[in-house]
Formats: structure tokens, C-alpha cells, sequence
């Protein structure tokens, strides 16, 4: 076992504090990462917060990870030594099921091991990206490619890809009318991805506060949702809405966007129920969605994709001594986009 330092919370809402943990040894087909930078995710508060329910501590958050190949197993083939390489949000999955031999092991029929707050396959909790190295099976390994520097990539391991695979899968394209709910860590990836897939972008978030930004980074059109007008004017106007928002939203009202055999995707993860008149979506057979992260294959081609023309995510660099209060900068939308730790200060 290998003594690492890291950010736990000890407890539901505890503040995360310096302590160590254990990583195990490498495997045959392992891979030991020297952790460079780690993302915060929203997902990370409310997994802390026990937003989505019981969670094991102490934890250690963290799956928007990015960093260098330190040591390798013998039967490793994918990686070496000095690679650039990420890992997202889950760290290994069943491998058999119909899902994961298609490439969707964030399907996985038994659920994927997730990379914090999860069991792996050893029975041990699995422990995240806030600390300074991790061990993970080469499968579960992406690469970063050299286009992309490992601070700005970190975020695409689950805001990337989050957004990536919905946009791909709904084929958002030249011709497609997108709208991406919200201009957060999400968000903000989203416009980027869909603009550069070809799509006419609008952004709809509660205010213009963030137009300047929502336009520089792609959007072709900003709107309030805080100005009813916004729905009056925009009625019938899109193929795909991309919802990225973690709170309950009046679907709807946002169904009624939606040109007929359109799709609002839903890809923030509220904690509180939502509710929905069906007449919604019968009313124009419109689609009513959901879309998890993406698989390892898909995720590594979100990242050549990002990586061609040269964009990560907007971030703001941090100390490790500055998670708490990255956390309530967070749940205040005070940030642009994503923040980012930076490992050697842990």
C-alpha cells in the first residue's frame, strides 16, 4: 500500500480537511497516476452534502482527474510511463454485460465503481482526485492528447464528457437549433461542444449576467429565462435542449420549446423531485430524457475532439487549502467556469 496525502470530508457537510490515505499496490494491468490537477465538480458538494443520499466517510471527491503515468504493471499495454492521462468518473464496471461490452460501461448492468464515494471489486471504498496519486486499471485510463494542457482537461473528464455524449448521441449538428439550460461548469462545456459540432447555439440561463462570456464561447443567441417573454418568443423553436442545472426546473414550460419530435435531455441531476403534466410530451412527440456521463471509448474521443481545435474548459486554478471555499463559491454560481486544484499544494 502507498501513503498518499489528500482532502476528505470526515463527515455529511463536514468541511474537507488535509489527511492521508491509503492507495493499494499496482496491479498487473494497473496504472499509478501522480495526480497533477483534479476539478470540482457540483456532483462532488452534493455527494459530501448527501444530496442524492447515504454516502460513505470519510470521502474523498474528486473524478475530473488529469496527471502523469508514474509506474505501470507488467501486463499493461495502453499506457507508459510518462503519459498524459485522465480518469474520469468511474474506475472500473463488470466488463460482461451487454452495456459494457458495447461500450457503455456507465451503464453497466451491475453499475460502474464509481471513482469516490464507491466499492471496488476489492470491497475497499474507492477514493477520488482530490489527493495525490491514484491507482486505476489501464481500461479505465484515457489519454490526454497534447493539445489540451492537463488543467483545462481535467474538467472534460466529467463536464466534458457529460455533455459530449448527449450532443452526439441527439445529433446536434449543422442544421440543429440547441439550447443549453444553464451557463455553469456544465453549461459552459456544452455551448462550446455544441458550436463546435456545427449547431446553432442559445443559451438560456436565468439572467444576461453571463452573455458576454455565453457568446465569446460560442452561442449564437442568450436569452433570460428570469423574462417570460423568453418563452412566448422562443415557443417551438428547438430540436435538442440540453438541461445542465442541478435545480427543479417547470418542464413544462421547457417542453413547450421544443419543435415536434424534439428532445429536452436531461444531463443536471436535481436533488429534490420534479414533476410533469405528460400532455407536455405527448402534445408534439417530443422526448423526455436523461444521459449519464459517457463511456471510456467515447470519452476518449470527446477528448480528441476538444483537443483538435485546442479548448478545455474555463477554469479558475486553486489551492488545495481553498476546497471550502471553492464549495460555497460554487453552490452561489460564483465561478467561471470550473474550478480547478491544483495537486502540489495539497
Amino acid at each position: 500500500m502507498t501513503t498518499v496525502a489528500a482532502y476528505a470530508a470526515s463527515s455529511p457537510k463536514a468541511p474537507l480537511e488535509r489527511t492521508t490515505i491509503e492507495r493499494r499496490p499496482v496491479g498487473e494491468f494497473d496504472v499509478l497516476i501522480d495526480i497533477k490537477f483534479a476539478g470540482i465538480c457540483h456532483s462532488d458538494i452534493h455527494q459530501v452534502h448527501e444530496g442524492w443520499g447515504e454516502a460513505t466517510f470519510p470521502m474523498v471527491p474528486g473524478h475530473e482527474i488529469a496527471g502523469v503515468v508514474s509506474e505501470v504493471g507488467p501486463g499493461v499495454t495502453r499506457h507508459a510511463v510518462g503519459d498524459r492521462v485522465g480518469v474520469g468518473c468511474m474506475v472500473d464496471s463488470c466488463r460482461v454485460c451487454d452495456n459494457c461490452r458495447a461500450g457503455l460501461e456507465q451503464y453497466c448492468s451491475d453499475g460502474p465503481v464509481y471513482t469516490y464515494n464507491g466499492v471496488g471489486k476489492d470491497g475497499a471504498t474507492t477514493y477520488g482526485g482530490y489527493s495525490e496519486k491514484i491507482v486505476v486499471d489501464e481500461n479505465y485510463v484515457v489519454r490526454v492528447p497534447d493539445g489540451l494542457s492537463l488543467d483545462v482537461a481535467a474538467p472534460l473528464l466529467c463536464a466534458g464528457i457529460t455533455s459530449y455524449s448527449p450532443l452526439k448521441h441527439w445529433n446536434a449538428g449543422p442544421g440543429k437549433k440547441v439550447a443549453v439550460v444553464g451557463m455553469g461548469g456544465l453549461g459552459h462545456m456544452g455551448v462550446k461542444i455544441a458550436h463546435a459540432l456545427g449547431a446553432e447555439v442559445t443559451v438560456l440561463s436565468q439572467s444576461l449576467r453571463k452573455k458576454d462570456d455565453g457568446l465569446r464561447l460560442g452561442a449564437d443567441h442568450y436569452y433570460a429565462t428570469g423574462d417570460p417573454a423568453t418563452f412566448t418568443e422562443l415557443a417551438g423553436t428547438f430540436d435538442l435542449i440540453l438541461s445542465t442545472v442541478s435545480a427543479p426546473l417547470p418542464l413544462d414550460t421547457y417542453l413547450s420549446l421544443l419543435k415536434t419530435d424534439g428532445a429536452f435531455v436531461n444531463v443536471g441531476a436535481p436533488e429534490e423531485p420534479v414533476s410533469l403534466n405528460l400532455f407536455s410530451v405527448i402534445g408534439g412527440r417530443k422526448t423526455l430524457a436523461g444521459s449519464g456521463i459517457g463511456g471510456i471509448r467515447e470519452t476518449q474521443e470527446m477528448l480528441d475532439f476538444c483537443a483538435e481545435p485546442g479548448f478545455g474548459a474555463e477554469i479558475e486554478l486553486i489551492a488545495a487549502s481553498e476546497i471550502n471555499d471553492a464549495y460555497e463559491r460554487v453552490q452561489s454560481s460564483d465561478v467561471r467556469y470550473r474550478f480547478v486544484i491544483d495537486t502540489a499544494t495539497i
